[in-house]
């Protein structure tokens, strides 16, 4: 009776593993299908539309801050007051702080996570990127040192740090509409940002010997809290960035006397720090048509040459900003010029070692202001008073400041791909300003957010600022060879920060690429821009997620765009499109329709017969006439007799009508087979290049393959015949195998001519070599 019982069991077991097998088989798995099941439930903070709730909150983090920079021992010393106010609904027993510093601690997860492993040659490189990360001890003492934590009455408070996040503990739960204040000394050693990479630290000019410091994630900072997540505990290992709540900043930076600053905010005493002629060109310069210079490169390298004694503090204010930044340096020229955007002046600034001119002194500051311009054509008005761009041979933004690179040689002069570089990455961490630093999404969560939606508007400034720019990304041609790549290597779009593979292709160029062809191919420029700019105004200084921005688009363009989204966002599927065959058909007679059909098959064996080189070799039965038979020479399209007296009888059967037709020039129909072998849905783009020489492009909305994933067939209808089928002919739909975008097949010679034409120039190269410096060594 047991074995009969065990028996039964595993029988039972075996049947339902089949119906839950057959089950899973039977889901709905169209590519149409609707994203509400991965979707968060729209509420009362983050509507079914897209936009913010009419309860939406957000909390606040008021800072004031006294800092100081030593600059011979490279030490930054810190104590802030923090007001934090609770706009949630929740009470609040505890408050968690960001102390991002922590990740360069030697016992930073950073660096024991970092994977290693043996070969020929090892390096050591830098402290958590060379071959030998993780193996070798980490001996640098970084990581925030936290003097005290103390309310505002003086009271030490309890607090926890666990790595990069601290707790701390309030002595009475923080309720709604309140407000608790906190004061944090601490201070940490800046590290050298040459030897140990990251966004901040300092740069030490050995020829001069003098530093030239960014600083960046140097106070401790409130963590976000929401109504997708509470807090935000999302530990910092150096790749997820930062989520940070908006605040205002009262910041006091005691620098050497003869540093500049630049800085987040507005200078409130720049009389105090500034000379006289310094102070007036800096007043000129609100009004310049052209960027102005305030500190000139001569008198940056005479103060490089004779070091000041003393101190000076530069205070800077700045309002609803999630973030501050500074650099500091006496190496500093400094060049700045007023913009005119929405009815106000923003002070368009640049700050730079002499080791970056000619570049940034002609380029750096023009760059910002158009970014600022063309960004806020297609999002919002730029709404704070400064925009800076400072050299620091890196690339990083914070609110109304960035840090970037792009020196020339030591002669003057540079290469097309240092140009070019240096304005994209100007464009790219300026446009920041927008996506993070206003509309502010989640960064330590989602990097393409912030990332993908900037390198596509990007893409939109780099086009602006010169006809044929030589944008990295953007063009949909540019991402095929990484959507075609070894799907174990490619991560969806909609992957954490931290767990993206091949991080540079995910969360920058395919987001940027597929914004691109969501704009030109899918919904249109005049939808797009309208959808874009409606997301832009709705979340700006506030705190959007995916779905928000998702719900938005299709929410301002009366688009269903599941389709796209769960393609592009949460797959790693491919463009792959091919035309798998046509059947060409005339109207006419059954006997004229009968005979185009055997030129039509004629010219494919023909095209066959030549692909596989008939010159080559010769078949069985060429060599052995023998083996022919009737089925050799019979051509099952050959008209016949019976074929005419068919014809006869149809044509005894049609209306006036239908007659009237025939005696017409007879239109060209063709049924053409489509495959999609990729799996990424797209609208069909296909050419018909017609056998007089003129062409025409037909556009097929996605939703053709809504009832069949992989197969669909379409006929057209032509007044003219047909020489040539052709997919995707502009090249905008990232399809990744063009061999079969052609019918009948092209050589690939003759694709590449097609795809010449119809793509035309695609710009200047980014390559390395420096004309100019040929040019002066020609001149010598």
């Amino acid at each position: 009776m047991k074995k009969l019982l065990i028996l039964c069991l595993a029988f039972s077991v075996s049947i339902g593993g089949l119906l839950a097998q057959n089950e899973s088989e039977n889901v709905n798995k169209s590519r149409f299908k609707q994203l509400d099941e991965l979707l968060p439930t729209p509420n009362v903070y983050r509507t079914g539309s897209g936009a913010p709730g009419h309860q939406y909150w957000q909390q606040q983090a008021d800072y004031e801050i006294d800092v100081e920079v030593n600059d011979d021992n490279q030490r930054l010393t810190g104590s802030e007051k923090v007001t934090y106010t609770n706009n949630s609904p929740d009470d609040l027993k505890y408050l968690w702080v960001q102390l991002d510093q922590n990740m360069r601690a030697k016992d930073s997860d950073t660096y024991k996570i970092a994977t290693s492993k043996m070969s020929d040659k090892m390096t050591i490189g830098r402290s958590y990127g060379g071959s030998l990360a993780g193996v070798l001890p980490y001996d640098y003492d970084g990581g925030h040192k936290i003097q005290s934590v103390k309310d505002k009455s003086g009271k030490a408070l309890k607090y926890t740090i666990n790595k990069t996040m601290m707790r701390v503990e309030m002595p009475e739960v923080l309720k709604k509409g309140m407000s608790f204040t906190m004061q944090i000394d601490w201070y940490y050693n800046i590290n050298d940002r040459n030897v140990m990479g990251g966004r901040g630290g300092f740069e030490l000019f050995p020829e001069d010997g003098n530093y030239l410091y960014t600083i960046t994630q140097w106070f401790p900072r409130m963590a976000v809290y929401d109504d997708i997540n509470g807090w935000q505990t999302k530990q910092f290992l150096g790749r997820g960035e930062f989520a940070l709540p908006f605040g205002d900043y009262k910041v006091n930076i005691t620098v050497p006397a003869d540093h500049i600053v630049a800085s987040t905010g507005v200078l409130q005493n720049p009389k105090a720090v500034l000379t006289s002629t310094e102070y007036k060109r800096f007043q000129d310069s609100k009004n310049a048509k052209k960027p102005l210079v305030i500190v000139s490169q001569k008198e940056a390298e005479a103060k490089e040459k004779k070091k000041a004694s003393g101190k000076k503090t530069w205070t800077y204010h700045a309002e609803n900003v999630r973030d501050f930044a500074f650099g500091s340096s006496r190496k500093f020229i400094w060049d700045a010029m007023g913009v005119k955007i929405g009815g106000k002046t923003i002070m368009a600034m640049s700050y730079y070692p002499k080791e970056a001119n000619p570049l940034y002194g002609k380029y750096s500051t023009e760059a910002v202001a158009h970014t600022l311009e063309v960004y806020s054509k297609y999002t919002i008005d730029y709404p704070y008073p400064v925009a800076i761009s400072v050299e620091a041979s890196n690339g990083m933004e914070y609110p109304m400041i960035c840090f970037n690179y792009g020196r020339p040689q030591k002669d003057g002069t540079y290469s097309p791909r240092i140009k070019y570089g240096m304005l994209g990455v100007v464009i790219h961490e300026v446009g920041h300003n927008f996506f993070p630093m206003i509309i502010n999404s989640d960064e330590r969560q989602w990097t393409w957010m912030d990332e993908g939606l900037n390198s596509f508007v990007q893409y939109l400034a780099e086009q602006e600022w010169e006809r044929g720019f030589p944008s990295r990304g953007g063009n949909a041609y540019k991402i095929t060879d990484y959507m075609k790549g070894d799907k174990e290597n490619i991560s969806p779009i909609m992957t954490n920060s931290e767990s993206i593979h091949q991080f540079g292709n995910n969360a920058y160029s395919k987001p940027a690429t597929a914004l691109n062809i969501l704009r030109e191919t899918v919904m249109g420029r005049e939808l797009f821009d309208y959808a874009f700019k409606e997301y832009s105004r709705r979340w700006a200084f506030k705190h959007p997620s995916p779905s928000d921005f998702f719900r938005t688009m299709e929410d301002a363009s009366g688009m269903d765009l599941d389709w796209f989204w769960r393609g592009w966002f949460y797959t790693t599927d491919h463009v792959d499109i091919s035309i798998e065959g046509v059947s060409q058909y005339q109207a006419g007679t059954p006997m004229a329709i009968k005979a185009d059909k055997k030129t039509a098959q004629t010219e494919q064996k023909e095209y066959i017969s030549d692909i596989r080189n008939k010159d080559a070799f010769k078949t069985r039965v060429e060599k052995n006439p023998e083996l022919a038979d009737f089925y050799n020479t019979y051509d099952p399209l050959d008209i016949t007799d019976e074929d005419k007296e068919s014809d006869k009888t149809y044509i005894a059967t049609l209306g006036d009508k239908e007659n009237a037709l025939l005696k017409k020039d007879g239109k060209y129909f063709y049924e053409v087979a489509f495959k999609n072998i990729g799996g990424l849905v797209m609208p069909i783009v296909l050419e018909f290049q017609y056998e007089d020489g003129t062409s025409e492009v037909k556009r097929i909305p996605a939703e053709i393959w809504k009832m069949q994933n992989y197969d669909v067939t379409k006929v057209f209808a032509t007044d003219k015949k047909v020489k040539q089928f052709l997919l995707d002919p502009h090249r905008e739909t990232a399809d990744t195998d063009t061999e079969n975008n052609y019918f009948p097949r092209q050589s690939a010679a003759s694709r590449f001519q097609i795809y010449k034409r119809n793509a035309g120039a695609r710009g200047a190269s980014r390559g390395g070599s420096n004309p100019m410096q040929k040019a002066n060594k020609k001149k010598k």
